[in-house]
């Protein structure tokens, strides 16, 4: 139902299912991984009115596992790019995996998904940092587009003085794709 996306390295599609709406995924190396990819397989889609609310547990053998949210994904969102970099032991809040036996391995952190339902995850809040940004990627794209095209179009500059009469060819003042 679930895939995990790390840092381009690593794809697992076996989740572990520990509870009939509570699926893990083992994160070996952790501490070399900066983003986290959680996704929808395509092959079942959640209930009606339910998504996933994902998790992500830091190892620790001392004091059992602390788990952080980290937002959530639906069948409208089937995926979405968590930042793990910035997270820090310890700092969690309620979640729904209970006291889950941690990993053996002291490098072998955890990404949870909970099956909950939409309005519940909707009144989450994830801990900071966690998203990557809110940005549409479109918008990113055109952003980025825009300037690249300035900064083009800037190379070729001249001054008004240095410019010769061509009735072939139309000058925009660079002014104007500022004020736009």
């Amino acid at each position: 139902m679930f895939g995990c996306l790390v840092a381009g390295r690593l794809v697992q599609t076996d989740a572990q299912q520990v509870a009939g709406d509570k699926f893990v995924f083992n994160l070996p190396d952790y501490e070399n991984v900066n983003h986290v990819v959680v996704f929808m397989l395509g092959t079942v889609p959640f209930p009606v009115g339910m998504g996933g609310a994902v998790y992500f547990s830091f190892p620790d053998p001392v004091g059992g596992q602390v788990w952080q949210l980290l937002g959530f994904i639906t069948n409208e969102k089937p995926s979405a790019i968590f930042k793990i970099s910035k997270l820090k032991p310890g700092e969690g809040a309620e979640h729904p995996f209970g006291m889950m036996p941690a990993p053996h391995l002291a490098s072998m952190a955890q990404v949870g998904v909970s099956i909950e339902p939409l309005e519940q995850l909707v009144q989450q809040t994830p801990v900071p940092g966690a998203t990557v940004s809110a940005v549409d990627s479109f918008i990113q794209f055109t952003q980025k587009m825009l300037d690249s095209l300035y900064n083009y179009s800037s190379s070729f500059a001249i001054s008004q003085s240095q410019m010769t009469p061509n009735p072939s060819e139309m000058f925009i003042p660079a002014s104007s794709i500022l004020k736009w």
